[in-house]
């Protein structure tokens, strides 16, 4: 197989997978005797890049895999495409998510300190079901509350390889921003929905 022709097929599998692609997955596509190396593949999607480089979306490297996005920085008029439909998540919601991501491993008892106001049951649990956050250990102090942190799913839904791919607190000089942040990549990666989350609690 010529390198234009895996490039293609790789090229449409990303853009049909909705979800990110591993480079296993990638190589499941073919025939057993004819799949490509993962070093073949790596560079490919090197050059994958390197094309989109100049386009509105680009291909992204997350924890799970590779996947195609649309640049953050078209986010002011792609946001637009949703002016019209109501916030599919609560500020507290979002504020909640922003605090785990940034402080974590971090308590709800923590949660409420910091936000000062009563940490939702209903807002973690929402959380929890997406698997953006989960239960990573107990803080060694009376009663051991449940300690929370973010998943691999988090990272996939807003396109990170790591953690360290966040915005640094610097950047985001309070929770409004980091809130508002997620809220704008929320918006352009997630497929529509009919159900929406109650406004802030």
């Amino acid at each position: 197989m010529n390198p234009e022709q895996l490039q293609s097929i790789l090229e449409a599998a990303l853009m049909v997978a909705g979800r990110p692609l591993s480079i296993a997955d990638m190589q499941k596509l073919f025939a057993e005797d004819q799949q490509p190396q993962a070093t073949d593949i790596k560079q490919t999607l090197t050059a994958l890049a390197e094309r989109y480089a100049t386009n509105g979306i680009e291909l992204k490297e997350t924890a799970s895999g590779y996947q195609f996005q649309a640049k953050i920085e078209f986010s002011p008029w792609l946001i637009k495409l949703w002016e019209e439909r109501p916030q599919r998540y609560s500020k507290a919601l979002l504020e909640t998510l922003a605090l785990v991501a940034y402080r974590q491993p971090i308590t709800r008892a923590e949660i409420e300190d910091i936000r000062g106001i009563s940490a939702s049951s209903h807002i973690i649990k929402t959380l929890m079901e997406r698997e953006w956050i989960r239960v990573v250990g107990q803080r060694e102090v009376p009663g051991k509350p449940a300690l929370y942190g973010t998943t691999k799913a988090f990272l996939d839904h807003f396109n990170l390889k790591n953690l360290r791919e966040l915005p640094t607190l610097a950047e985001l000089s309070n929770f409004e921003q980091q809130a508002a942040k997620l809220h704008v990549q929320l918006e352009l990666t997630e497929d529509a929905e009919t159900n929406t989350t109650s406004s802030d609690e």
